[in-house]
């Protein structure tokens, strides 16, 4: 099992979300702030197995809006989980 950790701006969150849902991805939100203009941002957790990472990044990239010059569409994380366990 892998985790994926994707920070996006908060005007990005509802098309990401609802992309990687209708692909059977199981998604967290979680409202953040970062970044020099302290802007708001939204980090969700997404856990899936390590055949489907790289299209979940993909999704990722080709869902976020353009960035402004200097800013990124999203920085993602990936790490290893495992343990998983739903109680």
């Amino acid at each position: 099992m892998k985790l994926i950790i994707a920070i996006v701006r908060d005007t990005d969150d509802s098309a990401v979300i609802n992309q990687l849902i209708a692909q059977n991805y199981r998604v967290t939100r979680m409202a953040s702030t970062g970044g020099f203009l302290r802007r708001g941002m939204v980090t969700l957790l997404i856990g899936t197995e390590p055949d489907q990472v790289q299209k979940a990044i993909d999704l990722i990239r080709d869902t976020c809006h353009q960035p402004e010059a200097g800013e990124h569409k999203a920085t993602v994380f990936v790490v290893d989980a495992p343990y998983f366990d739903q109680v």
